[in-house]
């Protein structure tokens, strides 16, 4: 069996010999050693000065997960383009981890990091200078300054690696549109208030994501800005959606609107479906609100929607 090559003494082949089973010949796989040692999976200590290192020497964070025994974990229980779930975000270590190990194997996994709105104490060493070096009084703002530096650490020292270390945050919230509320005594009053269905204090990007959620299309996907007929244009996923929230679309600006819509679509080639939206209220009358969708379906273009 040694002649063979199924036999392993350890890394430094002073261990005690054991046999070598190749994935192909299990089931299940290959149950991981019980006992992880630290010089292995790191530990505590080296992971709080790793930490510290990250943040110019200053403390900011008690305990921090290791990435190397995060690593492990990651390594076990995930393959190429899984998903990588943490609930309790802390410092980090996981999304670091998780794109370590994507340069180690080559592998595409990504990650979602869960963070309640914890506050940070100023009144705690450690917390208030994480206040201080962040800027925000909130835990996840440890979170985010790492994943930062930690990312440009890792381009700068793995020049050639092509793999992603972005990152998105979303707060949860309730939806950008209002939810119809009407007053009896006054229905006339909600009606006009309801004129415009969407929140005044939500942003562009707040509705974007909102309708990535809605249609169950990734909250990564890559979103293109261009201006069309003097209207701002988004185009997710390489022409999966097209959006226009323009608060006026007047009559004569139809046409070339979605036109040029048309032809963004058309070069990107999109393999699904394109959904294309609008607000609601962006045109003068239901007409000019039909005649832009009969323009998309003369070309195929049947999924049509308003907000």
């Amino acid at each position: 069996m040694v002649a063979d090559n199924r036999i392993v003494f350890g890394a430094e082949g002073n261990n005690f010999p054991r046999l070598k089973r190749f994935l192909s010949e299990v089931k299940q796989g290959v149950v991981p050693t019980t006992i992880w040692k630290h010089k292995d999976v790191g530990s505590t200590q080296k992971s709080t000065r790793e930490l510290k290192e990250i943040f110019d020497g200053k403390k900011v964070f008690d305990y921090p997960k290791p990435v190397d025994l995060l690593r492990r974990i990651i390594t076990i229980g995930s393959g190429d383009n899984d998903i990588v779930l943490d609930f309790f975000a802390g410092s980090g270590s996981t999304a670091h981890a998780v794109w370590e190990q994507n340069i180690d194997d080559g592998h595409h996994r990504r990650f979602i990091l869960i963070q309640l709105p914890e506050p940070l104490d100023p009144k705690n060493e450690e917390q208030k200078n994480a206040i201080e070096f962040c800027g925000e009084e909130l835990l996840s703002a440890i979170t985010k300054e790492r994943l930062r530096r930690a990312a440009k650490k890792i381009e700068d020292e793995n020049p050639v690696f092509s793999g992603d270390t972005g990152f998105k945050v979303f707060k949860l919230d309730s939806s950008n549109i209002k939810a119809w509320d009407p007053m009896t005594k006054d229905l006339e009053g909600t009606i006009d208030e309801f004129a415009e269905y969407i929140k005044e204090d939500r942003s562009e990007t707040d509705i974007l994501h909102e309708l990535l959620l809605k249609l169950g299309l990734d909250l990564s996907i890559k979103i293109q800005e261009k201006t069309i007929a003097n209207k701002k244009v988004y185009n997710l996923g390489h022409g999966v959606l097209l959006v226009c929230l323009n608060r006026n679309i007047s009559d004569n600006e139809i046409e070339t609107l979605a036109l040029d819509m048309i032809e963004w679509i058309k070069e990107d080639n999109p393999q699904t479906e394109t959904t294309i939206v609008f607000r609601d209220s962006a045109f003068v009358d239901n007409v000019a609100k039909t005649n832009i969708t009969e323009i998309f379906k003369q070309y195929g273009y049947n999924n049509i929607r308003s907000l």
